[in-house]
Order: structure tokens, then sequence, then C-alpha cells
């Protein structure tokens, strides 16, 4: 068993991050809560693609020595696909706080619930 746990130790790791992010975005109420729980969501699964992506007995992805067997190399997709998950998590991340900045200006409180409870009182007076 111990074993097991060892190697695949990354992947337990991004399911631990994964659910804990998961969670803290569902049963949280406090906006930057969420986003912070949406960031470990993120982290976890680029860590999943990361572990996939690494083959330990394979070379980097460049051409060198005259080697032309593919086989001998690390696939470069999973490394592109973190980068690029990475770049587009940091600008949901920066939009999701400056949101949260705005509501907050508005609103003076970070409750989801309060907040909709105002939006909906909003609604009423109209």
């Amino acid at each position: 068993m111990r074993q097991i746990v060892y190697t695949h130790l990354d992947e337990i790791t991004a399911l631990i991050l994964f659910g804990i992010g998961f969670t803290q975005l569902l049963l949280d109420k406090n906006l930057v809560k969420k986003i912070i729980g949406f960031s470990m969501m993120d982290t976890g699964i680029y860590l999943f693609l990361a572990s996939y992506g690494y083959i330990e007995s394979r070379l980097a992805p460049i051409y060198a020595d005259g080697i032309t067997d593919p086989a001998a190399y690390v696939n470069p997709l999973p490394a592109g696909l973190v980068l690029t998950g990475i770049v587009v998590g940091v600008s949901v991340t920066a939009i999701m706080l400056g949101l949260t900045v705005r509501l907050y200006e508005k609103y003076h409180t970070l409750d989801m619930d309060e907040i909709a409870e105002r939006i909906r009182g909003e609604g009423k007076d109209a």
C-alpha cells in the first residue's frame, strides 16, 4: 500500500488540492475564499497534467545528440497545456478579484447571501 501511495503521490496531491478547492468553492460564502478555492482547483489540475506529462526515463523534447526516436522524448503537450492554463487562470483570477472589489465597494460585504439579498431588495424597489 505504501509503495502505491509513494508512486502516485503527485496524483494524490493533485486530487486533494482539487477536492479542497472544490469544497471551498461550494461551501464558503465569502467571495475571497471562493476565489482562493478556485485557484486551488486550478493548481490541482496543473499538477495532475504535469505529473502525467513527465516520464522518468525520457529526455526533454529538444532534438540533440542525434536521437531521432520519438519514444526517447517526453510529450511536450502537457507542459504547453499547463502554461496556457496558468495564464488563463491568472487572468480569470484577476477579473474575479476586480469584480469582488467593486461588489465590496457597493455593498460593504463579501458574503454572497447578503449581496444576493440586497440585489433582490433593489429589484423590488424599482
